[in-house]
């Protein structure tokens, strides 16, 4: 099937988390998206994707054979890194630079630590070989490959078992000759061994970067391979065939054939979901500025929209390892539902970052756990219903989480089950406040100025009393929040980020070498979209560069719109940019030194169908649900329970309330006003003096 032959009315959204898999559902008969949700099969993924799929069609009346369109995002590769369940690989490196992975950037993270731990190596020393070969930084050759010692290379990888091989050699990036002439002969002595080269996945400066990306790409293909296979098997199961997209950590999604060769790009597949997400709800909701947070089961994930626009980075990190590769921009820390909290050897209450998952999960699930979550203390202070969590298709058991309460928290700190609870989210605020600080106070931004969007199954308990503590004071909460990531991957498009490093001074007598390397990314662009069967009216290149100051070790990367020959007024008012974006970010700019452009990117867009959504009509009972016993300020309180799924515009919520709607539940703290908006989102206000 190919784009131009997806007539069937159904697309599917799925984001797969580590508690729950979220799914958006859009029927283009009837314009409507809905939300489902299903426990995550920790084993296998696909298994939870299909279950989901199954029990949205029976639920919502249609059949498997009229899903056309399923965009996947997944944790596949994130958790694949984070568990280090890799493929034994082997890197081929320039001989004599075999050690860049352990040598990285001489980083101590901790100054005053003694005994830091050493940053991780996927591949040992063992298993990292040099090739003979040697390239100049402007590509030319030094030392020409020696393809006489590709024999022994070839017998040394077979005997380290070799699942995978990285082949990151000196400066690619200028001159991929070397690496792609490696490949050919590895791939015709061994059809069956992935290889990844560094020129294809990050073809860019800085030895160490694009190292651990290659390798982690590498180390990623059999694992994420393996899962696709299973995926593409029990596709034509019901007669469900729809075309599969995945989504990639720049928040565009990519083919099979691309997730498959360069799975390194799936590293922030799911989060990357809820920031587009954010950035469209942005327009609708005519809020430039937003803060988006998604607090699920297992993280808390912060991005920031400014001026309408989701940041994105050319470079981030997981588990320390760096990524040379776009993603979005996101700060992500340890703190969910299911996030543990305990009592330390020093008295000290903690929260996370361990997290009770979807197996066993909180004591609350009665699966076994027996270890107090967040999810728990919610629980036993009234702010959730035992018998309408996830819409009542959950009971939750309330005895044994007051039980494991008191016994884990309470009984240690000297306290009742309610003030043991208190504290608990106390400190889940503190560091979730603290998160959302950092994210705003490194790009010179001030948090009143931001409205927060508060989404994720388990973000609505905690945002405005979060949003207080930070003196925000608008909070909005889109419309089936806990799906808000799938329903944002429902709007992707096809994105393929193409880079060259040519180190150049933006200067006017650069032109011509800055207008061909910009040629040849647009025509490799526009090849790429052109074989993902994206029709040329619906193909959208635009061009961005990675600038600094002369002298500087480090990038901002400044936009530079979709032209193809720009002129001197071009480069002018894009150096002027680098330096409105540079004071900006540091408080400071030097428009008398040199910049200089490492880096341009084309950033190819196939643009997708963008569905025309209807808003549901609401439901027809009564939006005020009566009242629940809620301990709020230090006493237990008689507090007003609402619909969400039956407000209109004309209901007005005066906290401290409870709101209610199938897969999420919001907490309105005392001082709050809130009422339904644009899109159906509901905008708490906080009253102030």
């Amino acid at each position: 099937m190919t784009l131009a032959a997806t007539p069937r009315p159904v697309r599917i959204a799925v984001d797969i988390g580590g508690t729950f898999t979220d799914l958006q559902i859009l029927d283009a008969r009837h314009g409507i998206a809905r939300a489902w949700k299903t426990p995550t099969t920790p084993e296998d993924p696909s298994i939870g994707l299909l279950r989901g799929v199954t029990e949205a069609s029976e639920r919502f009346g249609f059949a498997l054979s009229e899903v056309g369109l399923l965009l996947h995002g997944t944790t596949i590769a994130t958790n694949a890194v984070l568990e280090r369940r890799l493929a034994k690989g082997v890197l081929l490196t320039t001989a004599g630079f075999e050690d860049v992975l352990e040598i990285n950037r001489h980083v101590r993270r901790d100054i005053y630590g003694l005994s830091p731990d050493p940053f991780p190596t996927l591949i040992p020393r063992d298993r990292r070989l040099g090739v003979p070969e040697r390239l100049r930084a402007d590509g030319t050759v030094e030392v020409a490959l020696d393809e006489a010692a590709m024999p022994a290379l070839l017998d040394r990888i077979a005997t380290l078992g070799a699942e995978c091989v990285a082949v990151s050699l000196l400066h690619a990036y200028a001159n991929p000759a070397h690496e792609q002439r490696l490949a050919a002969m590895l791939r015709a002595a061994r059809p069956d061994l992935p290889v990844s080269l560094s020129s294809e996945i990050s073809p860019e400066i800085r030895e160490y970067e694009r190292t651990s990306t290659t390798v982690l790409n590498a180390l990623l293909v059999p694992v994420v391979k393996a899962y696709l296979d299973r995926l593409e098997a029990r596709l034509g199961e019901g007669g469900f065939r729809p075309l599969v997209f995945l989504v990639q950590s720049n928040g565009g999604v990519c083919s099979l054939r691309m997730a498959a060769n360069q799975p390194a790009r799936l590293l922030l597949s799911g989060p990357s979901g809820g920031a587009l997400a954010a950035g469209r709800l942005a327009g609708l909701l005519d809020r430039p500025n937003l803060v988006a947070v998604d607090m699920g089961g297992t993280s808390f994930d912060v991005s920031v929209v400014q001026d309408g626009r989701v940041a994105v980075i050319t470079q981030g990190e997981i588990d320390r390892l760096p990524v040379r590769l776009p993603m979005v921009e996101m700060r992500t820390i340890g703190a969910g539902g299911g996030s543990i909290a305990s009592v330390d050897a020093g008295n000290r209450l903690t929260v996370g970052p361990r997290s009770a998952g979807a197996r066993p999960g909180p004591v609350s699930y009665g699966r076994g756990g027996t270890e107090p979550t967040v999810t728990d203390a919610n629980l036993a202070l009234g702010r959730l219903d035992p018998d309408f969590f996830l819409g009542g298709m959950m009971k939750l058991d309330m005895p044994g989480t007051r039980a494991a309460l008191q016994l884990r928290v309470g009984t240690p700190l000297g306290l009742g089950v309610e003030q043991a609870a208190e504290g608990i989210l106390t400190v889940t605020n503190a560091s979730l406040g603290a998160a959302i600080r950092l994210s705003l106070f490194e790009k010179g931004l001030d948090p009143r100025e931001f409205c927060l969007l508060s989404f994720g199954g388990a973000g609505g308990l905690h945002a405005t009393e979060v949003a207080g503590e930070l003196g925000i004071t608008e909070v909005a909460f889109p419309r089936e929040p806990g799906t808000l990531s799938a329903y944002g991957i429902l709007f992707s498009d096809l994105t393929q980020d193409i880079a060259r490093s040519r180190l150049v001074r933006a200067e006017p007598v650069n032109l011509t070498a800055i207008t061909e390397a910009i040629a040849a990314l647009r025509a490799e662009a526009d090849a790429r979209l052109a074989e993902d069967g994206i029709p040329s009216e619906r193909r959208r290149i635009t061009i961005a560069a990675d600038m600094r100051y002369h002298g500087q070790a480090f990038e901002l990367l400044i936009r530079w719109g979709e032209l193809s020959a720009p002129d001197a007024a071009d480069l002018a008012a894009l150096v002027e940019t680098f330096h409105d974006t540079h004071r900006q970010r540091f408080s400071y700019a030097n428009p008398g030194d040199p910049v200089e452009i490492v880096t341009l990117r084309a950033i190819a867009t196939g643009l997708l169908e963008k569905p025309e959504l209807g808003d549901p009509p609401p439901a027809e009972r009564p939006a005020r649900k009566g009242t629940r016993r809620v301990f709020e300020t230090g006493a237990w309180r008689d507090i007003p329970i609402w619909d969400r799924e039956a407000m209109t515009a004309a209901d007005t919520i005066e906290g401290p309330a409870v709101v209610e709607e199938a897969f999420a539940t919001h907490w309105i703290t005392r001082g709050w006003t809130a009422r339904l908006g644009a899109a159906g989102t509901l905008i708490a206000r906080r009253e102030t003096p």
